[in-house]
């Protein structure tokens, strides 16, 4: 009996990612020199496809005349921003919606003189672009225990915004710790609709079949957490980034796969890894 291989409805790019890479071919199409300040995703498929189209990525920003930067999905500081023009530099900015919202509140909040609190990986690219939107410095946290640890005899006043990516069980607790030490406490829930979907999805997933696949890149931080809530609930979860990945013994003894996807996988990579699966269960 062939095994059953279930996808997720919200597998796939999420909205800010397919938008980044829409900008950035169109951006190829109309201009021939085009670099891109890191990655515009966490995906080696995505990267290597747009270093196809002639989009070139670069470590450090030099003076020039003319060339274009394309700005990523998870956004960059407002001081990165402003070198970038200074430099001559035409900047496109492929920035995700979501990721600018929060830019905005954090800016916002600062106004009103209150103390930023980040809930989020603190080397994530989209963390440090939040923070790179303040006058003053931000605090980052992304567990309890790192909450714990903040200053809080000097925070009178504060707010709380959070990496769009992040796990919303794991954000409300830091905040119920947050909210106990700080009276006068701003929460803005950032976390953006297409996570909070895929987060729910994955949450039915591992309890409904025997193996579950989350698809994705090493560096996407999404990714990482839809396996860490698919590992609490079914230990038989595995995280590939490719077809080449799947191993065989996965498959024995089962009747049924559940696969999702970090927002930045490929619905090509996506096909192949099923490809493999079905092959496999023949």
């Amino acid at each position: 009996m062939a095994i059953k291989i279930n996808l997720a409805k919200s597998a796939g790019f999420c909205f800010g990612v397919r938008r980044a890479i829409t900008i950035a071919l169109k951006t190829t199409a109309k201009h021939k020199d085009v670099r891109m300040l890191g990655d515009i995703v966490h995906n080696e498929d995505v990267i290597a496809m747009m270093e196809k189209t002639g989009v070139k990525k670069i470590r450090t920003l030099r003076k020039n005349r003319g060339q274009t930067l394309v700005i990523r999905a998870h956004g960059l500081s407002a001081s990165v921003f402003k070198h970038a023009q200074k430099l001559g530099y035409i900047v496109v900015d492929a920035t995700c919606p979501m990721v600018k919202e929060i830019h905005r509140i954090a800016r916002r909040m600062e106004q009103e003189k209150r103390r930023i609190i980040i809930i989020g990986d603190k080397k994530h690219d989209e963390v440090r672009g939040i923070k790179g939107q303040l006058k003053t410095k931000a605090f980052v946290v992304s567990s309890v225990g790192a909450a714990a640890r903040l200053p809080f005899p000097g925070i009178k006043k504060a707010a709380v915004v959070v990496q769009s990516t992040q796990d919303e069980e794991n954000a409300l607790s830091i905040l119920q710790l947050i909210a106990s030490k700080v009276r006068d406490l701003k929460f803005f829930n950032t976390i953006c609709a297409p996570t909070r979907v895929k987060q729910a999805e994955i949450k039915a997933i591992p309890l409904k079949n025997d193996v579950a696949i989350i698809i994705g890149s090493g560096a996407s931080a999404n990714t990482r957490r839809l396996f860490e809530i698919a590992r609490k609930l079914n230990p038989r979860t595995y995280w590939v980034r490719s077809a080449k990945d799947i191993r065989p013994r996965w498959l024995k003894g089962i009747s049924s796969i559940g696969i999702t996807t970090g927002a930045s996988t490929p619905d090509s990579t996506t096909q192949q890894v099923i490809a493999r699966l079905q092959t496999l269960s023949a």
